[in-house]
């Protein structure tokens, strides 16, 4: 069951909101809420824990001061029993977290990858405005940053507000009062204050200084993922580099991404400077201080040496936990950044997906449907290209089950008309209706070969376990490409060690396999020379008789399989020719 989609949200936290409360509300909610509940009592757990150290270092310290041996033995003890509980405690908790960070980010790389992988989405984003630039990146790393951080700062913010209710009355018991110098103004629980003034300057100072550390987050982030992009892009087009000598132009390039992850670096290491210096001295003076203001009270006999030590441990882990906004304010920037391109990406899908980016928007877009008719319709289409410059217009074809037709002409144009009947082109309006029920195959070019063993290859997209062996070397076979079913079960980057010709040729013999009832090729046999093409197109029509064809071809030679050829030229009327007679001739364009 596919996630469910969450309305567009005004603000990126909103959205992220959102999208974490479909978690909660998911199939899987109850296994969810069970282990959220878990973590919070387990966090529970902890600070009681902290709350036991803290009277038990008071005790220590009473013990020592008093020379009381037995008593020091016994306090031996019981810290095993709070060391052993620290440690399983612990121990699950990290466990239980850990489960919820990977469980939901499992849940929302399945949103995002739905969206992604659901109407071309993963192409089309290419031609469409918006903050969505590497988007596989963005799937595999932002959610994992999102996602782990997320539930580490919301576990680390509650432990910081139980702490602070807990020791804030610690504190009050055991600090007692305090008359300022000079005005005889009794200051009751004055360490709390001293903490909360102490606490609460560190802070502001911290997120005057962190300010800049978002932006610069933001930004190394943004430049990482595009050198990641630049290197696995050279990586999958090795062979075309090789062969052009282009490694120059690419080390180049890849030096200029560098140099703009370096700068980036460079701007979160200024951001950094400010906000670790002030947080260095921070945190050096927090033992020191409270023991230095609550000295006076023990000097004067007023509190034991147990008293002051916990007083003393109080009041830092109050100002701790009043200080979480500065202690976590580059892991609240690296998770605010992933959280910002995780929407961004998700928004614009939404948006695509509803249209909001096509051109000629006031005209509506092109629709895409199935009709119970087993024809294929399409009516008053209008192409355009994602500039908005005009392809073809008030364009109607009505292909009849069976027939075949030869697609030429200018080569923009039969490309949109492939691409926008397999719902790829969005750019222009008019309606196309597919038959129901018939399954439609697209024959592109440059056929994709997935990596992995080569039955899988023949066979996609379906699971190789849908065919026999002998469908399999059948189809090789009416291929000609025979002499590739011994390596069946090999496994290579099909894509890479296989020339082009062999690539087409293993396109068709996913054609003879899965035997479609209809089928659009895009000049997906142009390496072939001409006796091979006849070959093959002698093939298709022995093999698969009934099926309805439609061949964007710039090749001469073939017309006589076909029962008509369509002329498509840029902003002119199509032009159909027919070459054999038949029952209903196709209308004129």
């Amino acid at each position: 069951m596919a996630p469910r989609r969450t309305p567009i949200a005004s603000g990126a936290g909103r959205q992220f909101a959102a999208m974490a409360r479909d978690y909660w509300n998911s199939e899987r909610r109850w296994l969810v809420r069970g282990a959220v509940l878990l973590l919070i009592l387990l966090t529970l757990a902890q600070v009681a824990l902290a709350i036991w150290v803290s009277y038990w270092h008071r005790d220590l310290f009473d013990a020592l001061e008093a020379r009381e041996t037995g008593e020091l033995l016994q306090l031996t003890l019981v810290f095993v029993l709070i060391f052993v509980l620290t440690m399983a405690v612990t121990a699950l908790h990290l466990h239980v977290k850990r489960w919820v960070q990977l469980d939901w980010r499992q849940w929302m790389t399945a949103l995002l990858l739905d969206q992604w992988m659901t109407g071309a989405h993963h192409y089309r984003l290419q031609f469409t405005p918006g903050e969505h630039d590497n988007p596989d990146g963005r799937i595999a790393e932002d959610i994992r940053i999102a996602t782990e951080a997320a539930v580490g700062l919301a576990h680390s913010l509650l432990y910081s507000v139980l702490i602070l209710g807990s020791f804030v009355d610690i504190l009050l018991s055991v600090s007692g009062s305090a008359t300022l110098p000079g005005t005889g103004l009794v200051v009751p629980g004055y360490m709390v204050v001293m903490a909360f003034l102490y606490a609460g300057a560190g802070t502001a100072l911290g997120l005057l200084l962190g300010r800049p550390l978002i932006r610069s987050t933001n930004w190394l982030q943004t430049v990482e993922a595009n050198l990641r992009f630049g290197l696995a892009r050279a990586r999958s087009h090795s062979e075309a580099i090789a062969l052009m000598h282009g490694e120059g132009f690419e080390r180049r390039s890849a030096a200029r991404l560098f140099a703009d992850v370096g700068r980036g670096w460079n701007r979160q290491t200024v951001a950094y400077l400010g906000i670790v210096s002030f947080s260095t001295g921070y945190g050096t003076l927090l033992p020191v201080f409270p023991i230095l203001i609550a000295a006076p009270q023990y000097m004067a006999g007023a509190m034991s040496l147990g008293l002051l030590m916990q007083a003393a441990q109080a009041f830092q882990r109050l100002t701790s936990a009043l200080s979480w906004p500065v202690d976590n304010l580059g892991e609240l920037a690296r998770c605010r950044a992933s959280i910002d391109r995780i929407v961004s990406l998700y928004q614009d899908m939404l948006q695509l997906e509803r249209g909001d980016h096509t051109p000629d928007q006031a005209d509506g877009r092109i629709r895409v449907s199935h009709s119970r008719h087993p024809d294929l319709e399409i009516r008053g289409l209008r192409l355009s290209t994602p500039t908005g410059q005009l392809l073809l217009d008030d364009f109607d074809l009505h292909v009849r089950h069976g027939e075949r037709i030869l697609i030429t002409g200018d080569p923009a144009v039969t490309v949109a008309l492939f691409k926008a009947v397999a719902g790829l082109w969005p750019w222009g309006r008019g309606e196309i209706a597919l038959p129901e029920g018939r399954e439609l195959m697209f024959l592109p070019q440059h056929p994709f070969m997935p990596e992995g063993p080569l039955r899988a290859a023949l066979c996609y997209p379906y699971e190789p376990a849908r065919y026999d062996d002998a469908a399999l070397h059948r189809a090789l076979e009416c291929a000609g490409i025979a002499w590739l079913a011994r390596r069946l079960d090999d496994s290579d980057d099909w894509g890479r060690v296989l020339p082009l010709r062999a690539q087409q040729r293993l396109g068709m013999a996913r054609l003879f396999l899965q035997q479609p009832g209809w089928v659009f090729i895009d000049q997906a046999t142009d390496a072939f020379d001409a006796k091979d093409e006849i070959c093959t197109m002698e093939m298709l029509h022995h093999e698969l008789p009934s099926t309805t064809l439609l061949n964007i071809s710039l090749h001469n030679g073939l017309s006589h399989f076909y029962d008509h050829k369509l002329v498509l030229k840029r902003q002119r009327p199509a032009r159909i020719q027919s070459y054999r007679p038949v029952r209903d001739p196709l209308p004129e364009a």
